[in-house]
């Protein structure tokens, strides 16, 4: 075998999303993760450009887990030439299945109204791709099982690795030649409502280690108490609480504290709207695989009774001129599309609507402009004014902080000969540059979009 391995960091390379690495040997050529860029303009823009690569070469892409920015470009990898195969745990690619379907149909809508209501520079505007182009993705799926080692060559092996985050999520290991590549995916939290806590890897020649929160803490928050305050609040001002929330784990995550909270008489039974497609679809995925999550399905299927599910875009509406004081929680988490956009535009003018974000903002969203005080908003080529009052609770991130990054590190039996950071914005890849340095004297370096490493193995 040739011992030089090609590492071409394609995506999460000095920002947080659009996930992808690939590994070029002698014996394979394996993509890690194949997402989407989100956020700023800029980054959106590179979605429409093919890849700098030969995507015909490409054997097979292994899959973290089933977020769009770590799976959404698949249907233009398909488009691009790929024909291998697209591997992940089975929650992983039920997850992925159920996002590629619904940013489909989302592109396909965003499409037609722009060129319906004529605020788009394009003529006409076209989809990024079509629900045809996510089924026919779809049928390249293959499920492989979590911790066990699976041999696609004579020196390369994988195995996915249990990593909170999300149901599904896993890190990759990936030997070549007898030296271990760790990507580490999206790393969970200790202690999460629903998941149990990350695996961690025992031995690493080259890691590859997202930093979305490279720089930061998360708040020793009492959750339960900050959303008791707010509802009670929203109900005193006898208005709505309107939670954009990411449909995968977040949405599950908030159903199951807010009927904590009513089962714990800690608030009254005011109406719940889940207003989110492809969050009621995720919830399934909670029914069909149990040992992946620690909620008993007695209580999960209490807590799904306990809420309301908006299915039409009339019931969204519906739900709009409802006059009770309520919560809708509804996608997208960063407000960048989804059935939330709605929501906003009706009420979010009114001194009565709190919006809580509860994750990660990214820049460029919708999202981060609330988070840091817009006062106006633009959605479909309109500014609306923001009345409504904008909180945030960080503590429900689905990611690691800057401690548990270190602390999933730490069970880590060698020095490695290179820690690449990834997944992260400027500031929170330097800050944990340093961090590790000092904690560990790691050698660690902060690949660029478009990096191409050689790894003498």
């Amino acid at each position: 075998m040739d011992h030089h391995v090609k590492i071409n960091f394609l995506g999460a390379a000095g920002v947080v999303t659009g996930s992808k690495f690939l590994i070029e040997t002698s014996e394979k050529t394996i993509l890690i993760d194949c997402g989407m860029f989100q956020g700023l303009k800029e980054l959106r823009e590179l979605n429409w450009c093919d890849l700098p690569i030969d995507v015909n070469a490409i054997d097979l892409v292994l899959l973290t887990h089933g977020h769009l920015d770590h799976v959404g470009y698949l249907p233009r990898l398909l488009k691009q030439g790929f024909q291998g195969k697209i591997v992940g745990t089975a929650p992983t690619l039920a997850i992925a299945e159920i996002i590629l379907r619904d940013s489909a149909k989302i592109h396909e809508e965003e499409a037609e109204r722009a060129n319906k209501e004529k605020y788009t520079k394009h003529h006409p505007a076209l989809p990024f791709y079509t629900v045809k182009d996510a089924e026919t993705t779809i049928q390249l799926f293959e499920v492989e099982m979590e911790d066990k080692w699976i041999h696609l060559s004579e020196h390369i092996s994988y195995r996915f690795q249990y990593n909170g985050h999300i149901i599904g999520a896993t890190f990759i290991e990936l030997d070549i030649n007898s030296k271990r590549l760790v990507f580490s995916g999206d790393i969970g939290r200790s202690n999460d409502y629903l998941l149990e806590d990350p695996k961690r890897p025992e031995w690493a020649d080259f890691l590859f280690v997202e930093s979305t929160y490279g720089n930061k803490l998360h708040s020793e928050e009492d959750v339960e108490q900050i959303l008791t305050d707010i509802i009670l609040e929203t109900i005193h001002k006898k208005g709505n609480l309107i939670i954009p929330s990411f449909a995968v784990e977040r949405l599950q995550t908030l159903m199951y504290i807010l009927w904590k909270l009513y089962q714990k008489n800690k608030i009254p039974n005011i109406p719940i709207f889940v207003d989110s497609p492809m969050g009621s679809n995720v919830l399934d995925v909670f029914s069909r695989f149990p040992k992946w999550h620690k909620l008993p399905m007695a209580e999960y299927n209490a807590m799904c009774n306990h809420v309301n599910s908006v299915q039409s875009y009339k019931e969204t509406w519906e739900t709009i001129d409802d006059k009770r004081s309520k919560i809708v929680i509804a996608g997208s988490g960063m407000v960048t599309g989804g059935r939330v956009l709605t929501y906003l535009q009706q009420l979010i003018d009114e001194p009565s609507t709190t919006v809580l974000l509860v994750g990660y903002q990214a820049e460029g969203t919708r999202g981060r402009q609330l988070f840091d005080g817009a006062h106006e908003i633009k959605f479909s080529g309109k500014y609306y004014p923001v009345k409504a009052t904008v909180k945030h609770i960080e503590s429900l991130s689905a990611h690691a902080d800057q401690n548990g990054l270190l602390n999933w590190m730490s069970a880590i039996k060698n020095i490695p000969e290179k820690v690449y950071l990834i997944h992260g914005e400027p500031a929170a890849l330097d800050a944990f540059r340093v961090k590790i340095k000092d904690t560990y004297n790691w050698n660690v370096t902060i690949p660029k979009l478009s990096d191409v490493e050689t790894l003498v193995i």
